[in-house]
């Protein structure tokens, strides 16, 4: 864990491109793909396993894409690395590996220590953070092209 697999950076980027740049229109996979430039075979999967964990909505027809479920201060960076985890592993891939007896009673459980306290730090940063450092650092957003006014 301490070395995150590219589908799981694709993953954290792609939430955050939805949260930073959908101005409530559904942001589509295409539009992530542009500015991301997060290969489209990643995207998809990723995108429809964050759906079925709570995390995006689906929304269908021409001008359909994905926008969050919830309020971007309250989904997590832990979240989207749970759902993209459970898609790389179903299993421990150490379990089954032989190992030495410190191996087996100091250093694993060492390792999920280290584990369980970098998820914990995860779950303590929200999207919405990761939208304002963006804001900070100066990265143009392009929801206020998508924001209507009209009432």
């Amino acid at each position: 864990m301490l070395r995150p697999s590219k589908k799981m950076l694709f993953a954290i980027e792609a939430v955050l491109d939805i949260a930073y740049h959908a101005g409530g229109e559904p942001v589509q996979s295409r539009e992530i793909t542009r500015r991301q430039g997060i290969p489209r075979r990643y995207l998809e999967q990723t995108l429809q396993q964050l759906v079925r964990a709570g995390l995006l909505v689906g929304v269908r027809g021409p001008r359909g894409g994905y926008r969050l479920a919830r309020e971007r201060r309250r989904i997590s960076v832990g979240e989207v690395v749970r759902v993209v985890r459970a898609l790389e592993t179903a299993e421990d891939p150490y379990q089954d590996m032989p190992a030495s007896e410190l191996g087996k009673h100091v250093i694993r459980p060492m390792w999920g220590d280290l584990t369980e306290e970098i998820m914990s730090r995860l779950d303590a940063i929200s999207i919405d953070e990761l939208c304002m450092r963006a804001y900070k650092g100066g990265i143009p957003s392009e929801a206020h092209q998508k924001l209507d006014f009209i009432i």
